[in-house]
């Protein structure tokens, strides 16, 4: 039961102070699941957060029900989502009440500017942390640009991308003989 609890108050912990989202969560993630508790390795956590992009729903939410699952089965995995929703559920239920004040206020549009600043950069320590992790060898880059191009300048549903690199990668590896 304690580590039931220790799950939800760390994942209540990465929810309430992380704001932009799945890919801005992921240098706290690490920090608290990698380096200060030690419950999943590096390369685990970002399988899990690959896995998480790839199902359905919040890739935050996804992460922590698999790292609770992994830690204490299908009650670790409730413990977990339910520590990592139920900041966002407290604090979307209390601007509800006073959204149109917030709305006019001046201070807090320019805080909400300044989250928007930092939301950016912390996606992008996310981007360059994915890279040198998933980067590893000259196939990957490949396969990194072409869904890139794809992705960018082309109609090609994303999920299509996902399955496709996927499948790339498979019959790669398969090839090399692995």
């Amino acid at each position: 039961m304690k580590e039931l609890w220790e799950l939800y108050m760390v994942f209540f912990r990465i929810g309430g102070l992380t704001f932009g989202g799945g890919l801005t969560m992921l240098p706290m993630l690490k920090y608290e699941l990698v380096e200060k508790k030690q419950w999943v390795k590096e390369d685990n956590l970002l399988d899990y957060y690959a896995i998480g992009q790839c199902t359905p729903g919040i890739i935050a939410v996804n992460v922590a029900t698999f790292v609770g699952y992994k830690r204490k089965g299908i009650l670790g995995g409730i413990s977990s989502t339910l520590g990592m929703i139920s900041p966002s559920l407290i604090i979307v239920s209390i601007l509800a009440i006073f959204l149109q004040q917030f709305m006019d206020n001046k201070i807090i549009g320019h805080a909400l500017m300044g989250i928007k600043a930092v939301v950016c950069a912390l996606m992008i320590n996310t981007v360059i942390t994915l890279a040198k992790k998933s980067f590893i060898n000259a196939i990957c880059i490949f396969i990194a640009f072409i869904v890139f191009g794809l992705a960018v300048f082309t109609p090609v549903p994303t999920i299509l991308l996902v399955v496709a690199a996927g499948i790339a990668g498979i019959i790669i590896k398969k090839l090399e003989g692995e």
